[in-house]
């Protein structure tokens, strides 16, 4: 049995102008989910890092050498995943 939807007292212009209203409604929030994922993707340099954490590239650099956070290098230089950095973030009880 298919689903049916009866549109009564309304006129095809408003029904169109329904329709468009919700697509722009689902593209915005699409938008919005991209560009969430996006920044989350993000690579961050150690100063970065140390920034975004609110910490000194000392105590960064002794989180990377026990595995609390990992670091990805290109040559000499060392990087950050932004989300993995949130994501190490735990909840504190007090």
């Amino acid at each position: 049995m298919a689903n049916t939807i009866m549109v009564q007292d309304i006129t095809p212009e408003q029904f169109s102008s329904l329709i468009q209203e919700g697509i722009k409604k689902q593209i915005k929030d699409l938008k919005r989910d991209l560009l969430i994922q996006k920044e989350e993707d993000q690579l961050l340099t150690r100063a970065e890092a140390c920034k975004l954490l609110k910490i000194d590239s000392s105590t960064l650099w002794n989180w990377t050498k026990k595995g609390k956070v990992t670091s990805y290098g290109i040559v000499n230089r060392r990087y950050y995943k932004k989300n993995e950095l949130l994501a190490c973030l735990t909840p504190v009880r007090i």
